[in-house]
């Protein structure tokens, strides 16, 4: 809630300037009603200059009007025309927790396909740990037994643009800009190649009719 500015002065100009009762301007400024009466009878506050609340922004003269036409109505402060800045929060990206059982996979399957990435830069792309990356690739993982590369933006871990954009720098810094690559897309087209490869049968995959032996 915004909060009044310079709520005496403040009074000091309701008192001067308006037709509010007592306890309306006590209510709005945060005072009592016998110290809005006093100021009005120049018993404290005296020579304080007014601070008039429309001029700066956090009372509106229609305001006044139906409260002035109102005794029981209750002055309600303006709200703020600049919105507050929203202060980005620093620190590791946050992943749900229903996603982090699968932040393994993602990381396997960045040190197998992009190995130019640093540790630093997979732990900024997927929220995770130095300690976690290396258990990964050293298999000392408490998972490792079940641990299977995926695309981390398949499993929601990343955006696509986000991951293209992590590689092109990995690339970058290693140097390896302007060797044949590969973009994410096409690991996970490799990879589902692969796959299906390994699942047809061997007789399937070849189209030669074996020779058969000559009978005498």
């Amino acid at each position: 809630m915004a909060q009044l500015l310079m709520p005496k002065a403040t009074a000091v100009w309701l008192v001067e300037n308006t037709a509010l009762s007592f306890e309306q301007i006590a209510e709005f400024c945060g005072l009592h009603s016998l110290e809005v009466q006093a100021i009005a009878d120049e018993e404290v506050s005296i020579g304080m200059r007014g601070l008039d609340p429309v001029g700066n922004g956090q009372l509106s003269q229609e305001e006044i009007d139906r409260c002035q036409a109102d005794p029981s109505a209750r002055l309600k402060i303006a709200a703020p025309k600049i919105p507050e800045i929203e202060h980005k929060r620093k620190g590791a990206r946050y992943t749900p927790v229903s996603k982090r059982q699968d932040r393994p996979d993602g990381i396997a399957w960045l040190l197998k396909n992009y190995p130019e990435m640093t540790d630093a830069q997979i732990s900024k792309l997927l929220g995770t740990t130095k300690p976690t990356i290396n258990a990964v690739r050293d298999k000392t993982h408490w998972n490792s037994s079940n641990i299977k590369p995926r695309n981390p933006s398949q499993l929601g871990l990343c955006g696509v643009a986000e991951l293209e954009k992590a590689i092109a720098i990995a690339r970058a810094k290693a140097g390896t800009t302007h060797a044949a690559t590969k973009s994410a897309d096409d690991v996970e087209n490799a990879e589902a190649a692969a796959d299906t490869s390994a699942d047809t049968p061997a007789e399937a995959q070849s189209d030669e009719t074996p020779a058969l032996p000559d009978i005498e």
